[in-house]
């Protein structure tokens, strides 16, 4: 396994819909073995493959709520569902998140609290998700990739000025821009 540079915000694999798995080969295996050890390292609480520049629609994800229970998994061509967003400005406190994407920073932005994700696992087992609450919030956030959306578009006009601000003021934007966990000094 090795830890893989992360696509920061500017290169176009981040902007692209990205292409089915037809087949779960080895080299799949080992690419969300190392999307695991990237994830895991950064840290995160999910990374999807266009964030290490592979083309491909799948995502590991991980999280643990406070009773200690833990929740990973990979989904390979996901397919999600979604209740309508409530409306009304997200809570900066309780609805906030970031993106190894856009290191360093996190915006408040509402999402579904509902979700359903069906897809297929490592082994080719159908996947079936239900989710509200973070673990929807994860499951919309890595799915976005997949699609070519960061959280930063969906961003209220307020914040999205301030990410770009961000975005300017550090160099982003460009082809090519990653940094890897472990080794460069960010704060993810």
């Amino acid at each position: 396994m090795a830890i893989l540079p992360i696509l920061i915000l500017g290169d176009p694999v981040l902007r692209s819909p990205q292409a089915e798995v037809d087949e779960i080969t080895d080299d799949v295996r080992r690419l969300v073995a190392d999307m695991y050890e990237t994830m895991d390292a950064a840290p995160g609480v999910g990374l999807a493959a266009p964030q290490v520049g592979v083309p491909l629609r799948l995502y590991v994800y991980t999280y643990q709520d406070d009773d200690g229970a833990p929740w990973r998994g990979v989904v390979i061509n996901p397919v999600l569902w979604m209740k309508p967003t409530e409306p009304g400005a997200p809570d900066p406190d309780e609805e906030s998140e970031g993106c190894l994407s856009f290191p360093g920073e996190r915006f408040p932005l509402r999402r579904s609290d509902d979700v359903l994700v069906t897809g297929i696992d490592l082994d080719g087992a159908p996947v079936r998700i239900e989710v509200d609450g973070w673990r929807a919030r994860i499951m919309q956030h890595e799915f976005d990739h997949l699609d070519g959306v960061l959280y930063v578009d969906r961003l209220g006009d307020g914040d999205w000025k301030t990410a770009q601000k961000i975005a300017r003021k550090r160099g982003w934007g460009r082809a090519g821009q990653s940094w890897t966990p472990g080794v460069d000094d960010i704060d993810a």
